[in-house]
Order: structure tokens, then C-alpha cells, then sequence
């Protein structure tokens, strides 16, 4: 199947052993059902790609949701995401997409959203040494000086306090440790960004 990726929910950090007895730290993220709701083709759309209806189902949907939904024959989801593709031959509407689109080993990237941290300063967001720690000093933790006397104006892209967290994040290159087919878990070495329950989009890695 040409795809790729698929979403998955971040879950909790966990260890596994390698035949070697070598223990690895991994992060076990569960792929939810994911079914193909609409497949748009360049004709129409301008771009290809197939909607896939992700996570839990949604209680309530208003007609046009239903509606949506019903010329799929699948059951309304909160989440609605789109997979850009190539090939539109291989999908067809109301079809499952599975964690077998990877293989133990493969290398992947992670996008996920970061956690929010709320509002901080220069030290915890741009990693800023800070002032002397001394007796008489006035300087501790603040941003310092922002500008010079000309051109009397704060620079774009000055680093100083703001809201840390929050963003989109992408980590590349992480190793597809293991995969349990009955539970639809992929577990993946090392961290991957968000908070538990966070949705993933778990692609194929663009420099592996």
C-alpha cells in the first residue's frame, strides 16, 4: 500500500528487552481505527489524498456530519484528518488502515503538538545563562538589554519571555522497536512529542 503514514494516540513510556538482553526505553503510541471517508483526486481537488475518520466516535453529529459520513458507511469520529498519496487506486471508501503499513526496524518521523507550558522566561525558553548570582547584583534571571540606541526599535525575532510549548513538532528519525498487531500498538525508541492521549501522525522518515 503507497501511504504515508498513519495517526496513532501517544499512550505511556514504557521498556522493552532485545534478544541481546539490552533494555530499550520506547514510547508506545495505539493506532485507533482509522477508516477511509473520502478520497479527493487532483481533477477535483487540485491535490490526492484519502480523509480518514480518526479516534472516538462522536455523539450527536449534526446532519451534514452524518450525511458525510453515511456515503462511507462509517461511523462519525471526532477527528477528521487527510494523507496526501500518490496512487488513489490502491483506497477505497469505508476501508481500514492498520499499523501493518510498517515493519519492526523501519525509521520514522513523529509530528505531533507539544506540551504547553504556559508563560515563561528567557532562561527556561531560550536557554539563557542568566546574570551573576552574586551578592549587589541586580541581574538574575531577566531578558537584559532588547536594542541599542538605534535604529530605537526591538528587532523581529528578538528572543525574550512568551508562551513556551504548544507547537507543532516533528522528530525525525526514530526506530520502530516493535509492533503488536492484536492491540494495534507500534512502539517506538525514544520520546515522541505531546501529551498522553495526544494525537500522532507516525510517517515515514524523510532522511532514514
Amino acid at each position: 500500500m503507497i501511504i504515508d503514514g498513519i495517526f496513532g494516540k501517544k499512550e505511556k513510556t514504557t521498556r522493552v528487552f532485545t534478544k541481546t538482553g539490552d533494555m530499550v526505553a520506547v514510547t508506545a503510541i495505539e493506532v485507533p481505527p482509522c477508516h477511509i471517508t473520502q478520497i479527493k483526486d487532483k481533477d477535483r481537488h487540485g491535490y490526492n489524498a484519502i480523509q480518514v475518520a480518526v479516534g472516538e466516535v462522536k455523539k450527536n453529529p449534526n446532519n451534514p456530519i452524518k450525511g458525510h459520513f453515511k456515503k462511507s458507511g462509517v461511523t462519525p469520529t471526532k477527528i477528521l484528518k487527510e494523507i496526501r498519496v500518490e496512487d488513489l487506486n490502491e483506497f477505497k471508501l469505508g476501508q481500514d488502515l492498520k499499523v501493518d503499513i510498517f515493519k519492526e526496524g523501519d525509521k520514522v518521523d513523529v509530528v505531533g503538538v507539544s506540551k504547553g507550558k504556559g508563560f515563561a522566561g528567557v532562561i527556561k525558553r531560550h536557554n539563557f545563562a542568566g546574570g551573576p548570582q552574586t551578592h549587589g547584583s541586580r541581574f538574575h534571571r531577566s531578558v537584559g538589554s532588547i536594542g541599542s540606541r538605534k535604529p530605537r526599535r526591538v528587532f523581529k525575532g528578538k528572543r525574550m519571555p512568551g508562551r513556551l510549548g504548544g507547537e507543532r513538532v516533528t522528530v525525525q528519525n526514530l526506530e520502530i522497536e516493535k509492533i503488536i498487531p492484536d492491540q494495534n500498538l507500534l512502539l517506538v525508541k525514544g520520546a515522541v512529542p505531546g501529551t498522553r492521549g495526544g494525537l500522532l501522525f507516525i510517517k515515514k522518515a524523510v532522511k532514514g
